[in-house]
């Protein structure tokens, strides 16, 4: 399946958060060690990632809802799989089997979607999110020079989850939540030197966040910058999403497709949060804000990230599929 043919003739649509639909079943610690970790010496409820081995067909049942409510791409549940985020939890030998068992979930379920309906073929990105480390700046203010992670620390990290993710059957690799780029470019390394060394190459795609009004990442950089940094690397796409509403997510994701020669993605949390870290926004009142999106022609994949549900995507599915998507750089100049 060649998703570059489907993003130019159509809106592709991802699926929506993960996190907040596992809150739902309301899991215990028992929940989350399972069988095979019910003896760890450190408590794992909250290491959702866990729950593609403990809970394998809860994580499949929420893949299920997203592809039933329109999405053509779902995210592995593996937003903190690699060695770096696990380690918080003593779980860095579980790191690969996470990858494989999450992607394989996701994989299963979308070829039985894509079974029953060929012309939609669905497809698995395998996420990877940005650890909890910096490798630009210093945790401790009074030690500028200091880093709690290196760039070949990060590079080997994440190279392992790829490998993990792509044994599992992933179709793209999704290099998202990025806050800093240094961070995304040790991901990059490390997703290329896989590519190298096993002669299998998945397209990659990447997504920023702005953390704040600034209209900047974390690291610093603008959207430009963002851009720019990244261009190296063979993207199948670029986009932001998380920390922002999809009003607030606007004009940053119009100077990216200004300028961007990818195809563009944008997840946009369900609003902002309140007071008690939740999300207000609801499918219509969101789905009413990404038109403008569409209107504008800003978007090749659209999405939700936190605070959306299934709810959420089929909204967005429905009022994608009336539109047509965002044109390539070189194709308008064709």
């Amino acid at each position: 399946m060649d998703i570059k043919k489907h993003l130019q003739e159509r809106i592709l649509v991802l699926d929506g958060a993960m996190g907040t639909m596992i809150q739902r079943y309301e899991l215990t610690e028992e929940d989350f060690r399972g069988e095979r970790f019910k003896n760890s010496n450190t408590d794992l409820k909250g290491n959702n990632d866990l729950l593609s081995v403990t809970q394998p067909q809860i994580i499949k049942e929420i893949h299920e809802k997203y592809l039933e409510a329109g999405a053509d791409i779902v995210e592995t549940n593996t937003f903190s799989g690699t060695t770096i985020a696990q380690a918080d939890y003593e779980l860095e030998e579980a790191v690969y089997d996470i990858n494989f068992e999450s992607a394989r979930l996701a994989k299963e379920a979308c070829v039985a979607f894509s079974n029953e309906n060929p012309d939609k073929p669905r497809f698995v990105a395998g996420a990877m999110g940005p650890t909890n480390k910096t490798a630009s700046m210093s945790p401790d203010v009074s030690r500028p020079e200091y880093r709690a992670v290196s760039f070949d620390g990060l590079a080997s990290a994440y190279k392992l989850q790829a490998k993990g993710l792509m044994d599992g059957g992933a179709d793209l690799l999704l290099i998202e939540t990025v806050f800093d780029t240094l961070n995304a470019k040790a991901a990059i390394f490390g997703v290329l030197e896989l590519y190298e060394e096993t002669g299998k190459e998945l397209p990659i795609m990447i997504s920023g966040t702005i953390t704040d009004a600034s209209g900047r990442t974390l690291s610093g950089q603008t959207v430009e910058a963002f851009l720019i940094s990244l261009s190296h690397a063979p993207l199948l796409s670029i986009g932001l999403n998380c920390a922002l509403g999809a009003e607030q997510l606007k004009p940053y994701l119009k100077t990216l497709s200004k300028y961007s020669p990818y195809f563009i993605s944008a997840y946009p949390n369900a609003g902002l949060p309140n007071e008690f870290g939740e999300y207000d926004q609801g499918p219509i009142e969101m789905a009413d804000q990404v038109r403008s999106f569409l209107d504008d022609k800003l978007v090749n994949i659209l999405g939700g990230c936190c605070g959306t549900t299934p709810n959420h995507i089929k909204k967005m599915a429905e009022l994608a599929a009336g539109y047509s998507p965002r044109t390539l750089m070189d194709e308008a100049a064709a």
